[in-house]
């Protein structure tokens, strides 16, 4: 093999390596989630636990697949006086992961309920840190002005 095939195999073997790597962080999650490094979220009032722009990309696929037919934008079609914006997860008592997590688990709404067979735990835990974080720092999340761009 001459110096310049190695070259071009190697060079190819880095960018597919590479590539999948890149295309994991949703353009949506590094924009308006501002999550362009790991960031840090409350579990509990007192701890916090920590997901990287792959695992909040894995979050807001989950939400399209699973919540976007009630929650556009974090809205709450069936139920608009309850949306998913901060002030309304806080008045709920809903402002952490384990309070998310432990009402989506068992919501006193059997149609509601996300049961591990319907989603692990790792995966309650991405799809609510989306949630959480779209309520934090996404421009209109869970309000009727909520901007659509890049969702989807």
């Amino acid at each position: 093999m001459s110096w310049l095939s190695l070259l071009l195999a190697g060079f190819l073997s880095l960018w597919v390596w590479a590539v999948p790597i890149w295309a994991k962080t949703d353009p949506y999650v590094s924009t308006y989630l501002q999550a362009r490094d790991p960031i840090d979220l409350p579990w509990t009032a007192t701890a916090t636990v920590t997901l990287t722009p792959e695992q909040l990309s894995q979050g807001k696929q989950l939400f399209e697949r699973h919540c976007l037919n009630c929650h556009v934008g974090g809205t709450t079609l069936p139920n608009p006086a309850a949306s998913l914006s901060l002030g309304d997860l806080r008045r709920a008592q809903l402002d952490t992961l384990a309070a998310l997590t432990s009402f989506q688990r068992d919501p006193g709404d059997e149609c509601r309920r996300v049961s591990p067979r319907w989603l692990s735990d790792q995966e309650l835990l991405v799809l609510e840190g989306f949630v959480l974080q779209a309520a934090r720092v996404a421009p209109g999340w869970g309000t009727e002005t909520f901007s659509s761009a890049g969702m989807g």
